[in-house]
């Protein structure tokens, strides 16, 4: 008997599903189906990305809704369009032998009078995303009063985007006897919370160790000085010649940056980041599905809900701020018990961030070694070759070019052929790759010295690097990524040439080159920030602020204290607190000049 009936799932849904090649039940499938097929508990499902969630709960709804009613019986609220969309088109493929279910899928994006008009025909399924949703709900023009299950999918994504407000307003809109059924890969305490507010004695699920990995993902990391990351990344692609993955950069304009070099130096690459449009956004999309495009460089927030099947990398080009974030990053990989590699590029400061990665995931990261240009041209050079053995050969339409070519070679031997053949393109590796550098920093030695020799002080900081101080910081709503791009757009440099950044309270520390420090320094002269004029200064040796331009901030404005994201001034009493990422503006991203030749790729 098929499993998916011994679980409780009758025959015409798995036809629809074994049709899309569901053979046996992934264990959080096999785990939670039964128990949510009573729809009597409340439930919280905890397991990575990849392990099949949503035919977990989709094919239960199939089975406990009523669909000769055309009312709105689920709601299933998810973080991203891409996931809307996604969960959306697997419940009608799950559903496609029965009869009158209706479908909508409701995100921002899109045209929000198309979605008006599928839910006025009849619905009982809404995937949405929370802002639109909240936005449909604001207009009176859906009624959950007849709602029996809210589905939270990647709970934890939703509330690290912010849509906690969104949630509970949505919420309140559905009737209390209802069931909500919540997934997630992680457990913070916020979606701990939100369980306990809106849950009665949920029956929770968790498949391996809370907050844990995927365990069918290999964690590498290689250490490289700053300035040949991105040469030691397209040598880590270059040896990993059928690589179809995607890589992660902090922000919009890192993505942007890294996506063009990656096309002038010839990769099938693009970028997926917020400032695209949806058409450009699933332009992207439908490339990178249809594998056209072999490297899709994204930003956190630009990747939540990707689900595309065969990822075989995620190159953490700059590791996330947040280790939850790294879990979501690896998860792109290794999704329906497959296997993947999340491999992160990182410098010798960075390992300790490493480490508390590894502890948090429970998992050992290996230390991997950039390989050698040699090591490059002889994989590649296997690659193709094992590519021509294997290539499917179209007889009919190579018949009649098959006596000309035989007369070109006629004068050839086999070996001769083989030869030449191989060199047509080994030749161009070999050549790009004779005398590569090791591209491997020392670990023992990459807090002291960079590529070029150059000292680091006793804080840490490069000789050819000037530290500046700058009078905004965390109480203003800034993270590193809001600051950097803050400073970038503000100061008009890029965001690849910024150091440290150090986010105090009131005030931040960030480096930048020697060299830039004039033009930093230009771009902040008049600039505000909330009608607070943004001073910039170059700081003293920051292992004793004092001697630095925290303490001068601190002298300089006297009296002036924050408390509570409040500013006192002479009793006056005014809100000097930012929303998250204030000052965070739009940069187009500049193409790069110094990136290299362009040049074909095997």
């Amino acid at each position: 008997m098929n499993p998916f009936i011994q679980l409780g799932i009758r025959h015409d849904i798995v036809n629809a599903i074994t049709e899309l090649g569901f053979e046996n039940p992934t264990p959080i499938q096999e785990q939670s189906i039964p128990v949510l097929l009573t729809g009597s508990n409340d439930f919280v499902g905890l397991a990575q990305t990849g392990t099949g969630k949503t035919a977990a709960f989709g094919l239960p709804l199939l089975e406990l809704l009523d669909f000769e009613e055309n009312h709105p019986q689920a709601l299933i609220l998810c973080p991203t369009r891409e996931l809307c969309l996604q969960i959306t088109n697997d419940l009608k493929n799950y559903a496609k032998n029965m009869r009158n279910v209706h479908v909508v899928a409701v995100y921002g994006g899109a045209s929000i009078s198309d979605q008006l008009h599928q839910i006025r025909r009849g619905v009982q399924i809404v995937v949405a995303t929370p802002g639109r949703m909240l936005d449909i709900i604001n207009r009176k023009a859906i009624n959950f009063s007849n709602v029996k299950y809210v589905v939270l999918d990647e709970a934890d994504e939703m509330l690290n985007m912010g849509f906690q407000e969104d949630i509970d307003s949505i919420l309140s809109t559905t009737p209390d006897e209802k069931k909500t059924w919540l997934f997630s890969a992680t457990m913070p305490s916020e979606v701990r919370r939100i369980a306990k507010k809106y849950m009665e004695n949920p029956f929770e699920l968790t498949m391996g160790t809370k907050n844990t990995g995927n365990e069918n993902i290999e964690h590498e990391y290689y250490v490289v000085r700053a300035r040949d990351k991105y040469a030691a990344f397209k040598r880590i692609v270059d040896f990993n010649p059928e690589i179809f993955g995607i890589v992660f950069c902090r922000t919009k304009i890192e993505t942007q940056e890294i996506a063009e070099a990656l096309i002038k130096d010839g990769y099938n690459a693009d970028s997926l980041h917020g400032d695209l449009s949806q058409q450009q956004r699933d332009k992207v999309m439908k490339r990178y599905r249809e594998r056209s495009l072999q490297l899709l460089i994204a930003t956190d927030v630009a990747a939540r809900g990707i689900d595309v099947n065969d990822v075989t990398h995620v190159i953490n080009y700059s590791l996330p701020d947040e280790i939850e974030n790294y879990t979501h990053r690896s998860g792109r990989t290794a999704r329906a018990g497959k296997t993947g590699v999340s491999i992160s590029i990182i410098n010798g400061k960075e390992l300790g961030k490493i480490r508390q990665i590894e502890k948090t995931l429970g998992k050992r990261f290996v230390k991997m070694e950039i390989p050698g240009g040699f090591d490059v041209v002889e994989k590649q050079l296997f690659a193709l070759i094992h590519k021509v053995h294997n290539v499917e050969v179209n007889e009919q339409q190579i018949e009649q070019y098959l006596p000309r070519i035989m007369d070109e070679f006629k004068e050839l031997s086999k070996e001769e052929i083989i030869k030449r053949f191989a060199s047509l393109e080994f030749n161009s590796f070999l050549e790009y790759y004779k005398n590569a550098p090791d591209l491997n920093a020392p670990v023992d030695e990459s807090r002291r010295s960079d590529s070029t020799g150059d000292r680091f002080n006793r804080t840490g900081m490069r000789s050819d690097f000037t530290r500046l101080f700058i009078n905004l910081g965390s109480v203003d709503g800034f993270s590193r990524g809001d600051l950097l791009g803050y400073i970038c757009n503000t100061a008009k440099i890029s965001g690849k040439t910024v150091g440290k950044i150090d986010v105090k309270g009131v005030y931040s520390f960030f480096e930048v080159p020697n060299d830039d420090v004039a033009k930093v320094q230009t771009g902040f002269k008049g600039a505000d920030f909330q009608g607070r004029d943004v001073r910039i200064e170059i700081s003293g040796d920051s292992s004793n602020e004092s001697r630095g331009g925290a303490s001068n901030y601190k002298r300089r404005e006297g009296g002036e204290r924050r408390e509570g994201g409040f500013r006192r001034e002479g009793g006056n009493r005014e809100r000097s607190g930012a929303p998250a990422g204030g000052g965070f503006r739009d940069f187009s991203g500049k193409r790069r000049e110094d990136r290299g030749e362009r040049r074909r790729r095997f």
